[in-house]
C-alpha cells in the first residue's frame, strides 16, 4: 500500500458537492481504482468526506464540476485558471482539467478562500488556495 494522500484530516477544508454529483464522483473512483489507484483513493476520500447538499443549492462560490476555478500554487506563487471536468473531456491545451488528477481532485467541493494540500504524481505535497469560481451556463 502506498502512502498516497494520507493527509491528517484536520488539515482538509470543509468541502461541498452537490449530491448528483457526489454520486458520480463516487462512482468515477470506484471504477478507476485499478487504473489510478492514488488519485481513485483521494478522490473517494473527497466524497465521503464531502457536505452533500441539493443540486439546487446555492454553490455560487464553491468548486463544482464544470466550474472555471482560478487557484493559486501556495509553493510557487502561480495562478492558475482551469476548467474543472470528467475525465473524457479533459483537454490540458483548452485549460479542462480531469477530477481524475490529483490537482482536479483536490478542487473539488472548495469555496474560494480555501486551501488544500495534496499529493503529485511524484509524491511531493503541493498546497492550493482557490481564488475564483465562476460558473457557465
Amino acid at each position: 500500500m502506498t502512502r498516497s494522500f494520507n493527509l491528517p484530516a484536520a488539515a482538509l477544508p470543509p468541502i461541498t458537492i452537490a449530491a448528483s454529483e457526489v454520486q458520480r464522483l463516487s462512482a468515477l473512483a470506484d471504477t478507476s481504482m485499478m487504473l489510478f489507484p492514488r488519485v481513485a483513493q483521494f478522490l473517494a476520500r473527497e466524497t465521503e468526506r464531502a457536505k452533500v447538499v441539493a443540486d439546487d443549492a446555492d454553490l455560487h462560490d464553491v468548486v463544482r464540476m464544470g466550474s472555471r476555478v482560478r487557484y493559486r500554487d501556495d509553493d510557487t506563487g502561480d495562478v492558475r485558471e482551469v476548467v474543472l471536468v470528467y475525465p473524457h473531456e479533459a483537454d490540458i491545451a483548452l485549460k479542462r482539467v480531469s477530477v481524475l488528477t490529483p490537482v482536479g481532485a483536490a478542487l473539488i467541493g472548495l469555496s474560494v478562500g480555501q486551501a488544500i494540500a495534496f499529493e503529485t504524481p511524484s509524491h511531493q505535497t503541493r498546497s492550493v488556495t482557490i481564488l475564483g469560481v465562476t460558473h457557465d451556463g
